[in-house]
């Protein structure tokens, strides 16, 4: 073989490798895994299928970042629905008035920085908190994750839509009326959740 052959096959084997390492890295980045690196090393099929999952059907509560967290509320308000408990009972009843933070159209809290600041009573949804709330909703996405249940197709993170909560009708929009405006809470009890 002449020099000059050999210097062409050289030059395509690298390109070759060249090509080779970029697609490795292309596919990589649309699975959104890591490349798997140099010859010889594989993807690993179920490693790629179990990151291809969203984050709320492969992440505990507690193993969620604070983004996650933030952007598995649904947005429907409902958690700031003023609930009463009845002493004596423990009985806990739903009422259509609202934190006075919440916007009863867009269901958005108008501070959300710092309500524990301006509503001290403000519950902070945790991982150890939505284990021990029982009143929050059926639909609340932190309340599936933590059964292990899916998510509805109208949560914002499965329609691509925040308003699907609200066209679906779960939501409290439109539905309560602020505590500033209500009066006495006992006399807009409920007889059934929102």
């Amino acid at each position: 073989m002449s020099r000059r052959a050999v210097t062409r096959s050289a030059r395509a084997k690298k390109t070759h490798t060249v090509k080779g390492a970029r697609v490795r890295q292309a596919l990589s980045r649309k699975l959104g895994v890591k490349p798997a690196g140099g010859r010889g090393k594989r993807i690993d099929p179920a490693k790629v299928a179990d990151e291809a999952l969203p984050f709320w059907k492969r992440k505990t509560l507690a193993q969620m970042t604070r983004r996650e967290w933030e952007s598995l509320c649904d947005g429907c308000g409902k958690c700031c629905v003023n609930k009463l408990e009845y002493e004596d009972t423990g009985e806990v009843v739903q009422t259509n008035t609202c934190c006075r933070l919440l916007d009863t159209h867009t269901c958005l809290c108008s501070d959300y920085a710092n309500r524990k600041k301006l509503v001290p009573d403000c519950i902070q949804l945790t991982p150890g908190v939505v284990a021990g709330m029982d009143w929050l909703p059926h639909t609340c996405a932190y309340r599936l994750v933590l059964q292990n249940r899916d998510l509805f197709w109208w949560h914002p993170l499965v329609s691509g839509d925040p308003e699907t909560v609200h066209e679906a009708g779960v939501s409290a929009r439109d539905k309560v009326i602020s505590e500033l405006e209500a009066g006495d809470l006992s006399d807009h009890v409920l007889d059934d959740w929102l």
